[in-house]
């Protein structure tokens, strides 16, 4: 009896992101313009810039560039966010990082399910920032009920994919016809659905008391709410968005424009206004769904994300409420403090990096003892650092996402509620620290450089 030969999860995560980016585009039009104007901006930031494609290229940046994805959906009930843990792990993805955004008056708490292996980033790094509702926090106890009822009776995955979720898990993997199947059924998952599950009145209430409430929980799944492509960038796209017939957010999330990027720089084009039915035949709208994109840079330590929490926090409160133009120079002032070279943030111990041999340190790291400093070895052109690409994202960041594409007033009253052993427990599994992924790739690298020097200087001994 031959053996089944299994699809990869890297090319089952492959298919299925660009599988749903085509089901986006179809629903979304926009998007396939968002697409267009992210595609130009990069060709033109390449085409200016030569020695960044080189570098992106040799790290092995540039490949994954047009095919980088990152969505978002919110699920409601313990049951739906386990299944969903089980879904993407036929992926490849796995749960990565704990973010409470009820600090930012947005009743969820979320993880990003992503490859998490170096090989597999380079491939395909499609990531789903995935949402639960946190339903205890809403302050009516009728209404909760209600909500929790109504989530109770549906269910968000297909039979197929149920059945092939437990056929991978218990045979190890899927055939190629099961793979190709596997990503049909899974992506009824995110579908948009005109039709919502309950009467105009029940969406109202959950309306009034958070957006996203309603959202959630009065549809027949989650649906993608956006997909997000990643741009070289960011400040050109915003500029030229209005020009390609999109509303954009009024400012960019994240860091100011630096010349060293760190962390993650969002923004997006307004949610649109949808038609739906609701049950009774009332006919109305539900806005939700929007375009989004974000340039990435390096992945900061410890040390360094407490520094920028802190300049961010400052910042945030001197530029509130102003347009984009005069809200970069505030983060810009605030940020000044922030090392912006490669070197300084090295040496500081702010960002992580990737150390590789140069083609000198190759022909001469028999030279040098393995021993030696990296600072030393790196002043002497025989080994490189690249900062690690960040690949995670920031809870304040998404809350302004989710706040200027759902509207709504404030919501104070969810501040101050992290729960990460609930969420935990919802999902089934620990959530992995992002800090300690970007730690042991670091260490790993360095590791490498050590053993190859190791190696030379015994081949020279023996010669």
């Amino acid at each position: 009896m031959s053996r089944m030969t299994f699809v990869s999860s890297d090319e089952i995560r492959n298919r299925f992101s660009q599988a749903l980016s085509t089901m986006y585009q179809a629903e979304v039009p926009q998007y396939g313009t968002l697409l267009e104007l992210v595609e130009q901006v990069n060709q033109e930031a390449l085409a200016a810039n030569p020695a960044l494609a080189g570098r992106l290229e040799s790290d092995g940046e540039l490949g994954r560039l047009d095919v980088e994805r990152h969505g978002a959906i919110r699920v409601g009930t313990a049951e739906e966010l386990a299944m969903l843990r089980r879904l993407f792990a036929v992926m490849g993805m796995r749960p990565v990082g704990y973010y409470d955004l009820s600090e930012a008056g947005v009743p969820v708490h979320a993880t990003a399910f992503r490859p998490i292996d170096d090989a597999a980033l380079k491939r395909n790094p499609f990531r789903v920032f995935t949402s639960l509702l946190r339903l205890e926090l809403i302050e009516s106890a009728e209404l909760r009920e209600r909500a929790s009822a109504i989530l109770a009776e549906r269910d968000i995955f297909t039979p197929g994919a149920r059945e092939l979720i437990v056929l991978h898990e218990e045979q190890g993997g899927l055939s190629d016809p099961q793979a190709d199947r596997f990503v049909e059924e899974a992506l009824e998952t995110f579908r948009w659905h005109h039709d919502a599950t309950v009467d105009h009145k029940t969406y109202q209430a959950l309306l009034e008391e958070h957006r996203l409430i309603a959202d959630v929980v009065c549809f027949r799944g989650p649906h993608i709410n956006h997909l997000t492509p990643r741009t070289l960038n960011i400040d050109d796209v915003q500029r030229r968005m209005t020009d390609a017939g999109m509303n954009p957010k009024a400012v960019i999330e994240g860091p100011p424009r630096r010349n060293c990027p760190i962390l993650l720089r969002q923004t997006s084009f307004k949610a649109l206004e949808e038609q739906v039915r609701f049950n009774g035949e009332h006919q109305g709208t539900h806005t939700a769904r929007f375009g989004e994109i974000e340039q990435r840079g390096a992945a900061l330590t410890a040390k360094g994300r407490a520094l920028y929490d802190r300049l961010l926090a400052t910042a945030r409160k001197q530029a509130a409420g102003l347009d984009n133009d005069a809200h970069q120079r505030t983060l810009a002032e605030a940020f000044a403090e922030f090392p912006d070279s490669e070197t300084q943030l090295r040496r500081e111990g702010l960002a992580f990096f990737d150390y590789r041999l140069t083609d000198k340190g190759r022909e001469e790291g028999a030279e040098c003892g393995e021993d030696e400093e990296l600072e030393a070895l790196i002043e002497q052109g025989l080994v490189s650092a690249r900062p690690i690409t960040y690949e995670d994202f920031l809870p304040v960041s998404a809350a302004g996402i989710f706040q200027s594409n759902l509207g709504g007033g404030s919501h104070d009253t969810y501040a101050g509620n992290a729960n990460r052993e609930a969420f935990e427990a919802a999902l089934g599994a620990p959530v992995t620290d992002e800090l300690a992924l970007y730690a042991a790739l670091e260490q790993r690298s360095i590791k490498r450089v050590r053993e190859c020097l190791a190696k030379a200087s015994k081949l020279e001994i023996d010669g």
